[in-house]
C-alpha cells in the first residue's frame, strides 16, 4: 500500500490531515510524526538554522522509515527546509503551501499573504515568487499578520482565532486578486468567505496534489 507521511509541528493537524485522507485518499496509508519544538525553535533562531534542520532531518527520517512514499510537511516556518532536506536526501517532501501557491499564481498576479504568524511571512513570500518566476508571471505580495491571532490558537481558543482571521479578510481583499492563508491551522477562515475574491488554504489543496502524486507514481 502506497503512504504518506506528514510532519506537523501542532497536534490539532493529526485529525485534520487524517480526515481530508480517508475523503480523498482512502486508499493511501498514513503515518505522521509530530514535533511542536520544531516550530518553537524556528521562531527562536530560524528555520534555516542547524538545529532545525536536525530536527527536521530526524523527523523525515523517522517518517521515511514507517514506510512514506512521500512526506507533506504541515508547517509553513518550516516547509521550505524540509524540502530542501527532501531533495539533499533523495527523499520526497511537498511543503502543505505549495500546492495553494501555485493555484494563487494562476489566479492573479495581486496576492494577500495572511498569517497568524510573522515567522510564515518571508517563507511564504519566498515560494510565491519562486513558483511566479517559474510560470512566467509577475505579482505583487501583500503581507498580513493578524495581531494577537496566534495567542488565541496555543490558548486553544480556535473560534476566537479564526474569528479573529475572518474579519480582517474583508479590508485586505479590496485591493488583490487572491487571499492565501498561510497557515494550515487557519483553514476554517474560508467557510462561507463571500469577498468576491478566493480565498485559498492549504490542507485540501496539499492532500490532492499529494495523493495525485502517488496515484500518477504509482500507474508510471
Amino acid at each position: 500500500m502506497a503512504s504518506i507521511g506528514f510532519l506537523h509541528t501542532s497536534p490539532v493537524h493529526v485529525a485534520t490531515f487524517a480526515r481530508l485522507m480517508h475523503e480523498l485518499g482512502p486508499q493511501i496509508g498514513v503515518s505522521s510524526v509530530v514535533d511542536e519544538e520544531l516550530l518553537a525553535l524556528a521562531r527562536r533562531v530560524g528555520p534555516e538554522a542547524p538545529a532545525v534542520r536536525s530536527g527536521v532531518e530526524s523527523a523525515l527520517d523517522t517518517l521515511m522509515l514507517a514506510g512514506a512514499d512521500l512526506i507533506v510537511c504541515t508547517c509553513s516556518t518550516i516547509g521550505g527546509v524540509s524540502e530542501v532536506i527532501g531533495r539533499q536526501h533523495s527523499s520526497p517532501v511537498m511543503r502543505v503551501d505549495r500546492p495553494m501557491a501555485e493555484l494563487a499564481v494562476e489566479i492573479g498576479g495581486r496576492i494577500a499573504v495572511v498569517a497568524a504568524l510573522d515567522s510564515t511571512l518571508a517563507p511564504t513570500r519566498d515560494l510565491l515568487e519562486s513558483v511566479a518566476c517559474e510560470f512566467g508571471r509577475a505579482v505583487t505580495i501583500d503581507l498580513h499578520v493578524i495581531e494577537g491571532a496566534w495567542e488565541r490558537f496555543e490558548s486553544g481558543d480556535e473560534i476566537g482565532y479564526i474569528d479573529a482571521i475572518v474579519n480582517s479578510l474583508p479590508g485586505i481583499a479590496e485591493t488583490v486578486d487572491v487571499i492565501i492563508l498561510a497557515q494550515a491551522s487557519m483553514a476554517s477562515a474560508t467557510d462561507g468567505a463571500d469577498l468576491g475574491i478566493p480565498v485559498l488554504s492549504s490542507p485540501r489543496t496539499a492532500v490532492l496534489a499529494a495523493t495525485k502524486r502517488l496515484d500518477q507514481h504509482s500507474a508510471g
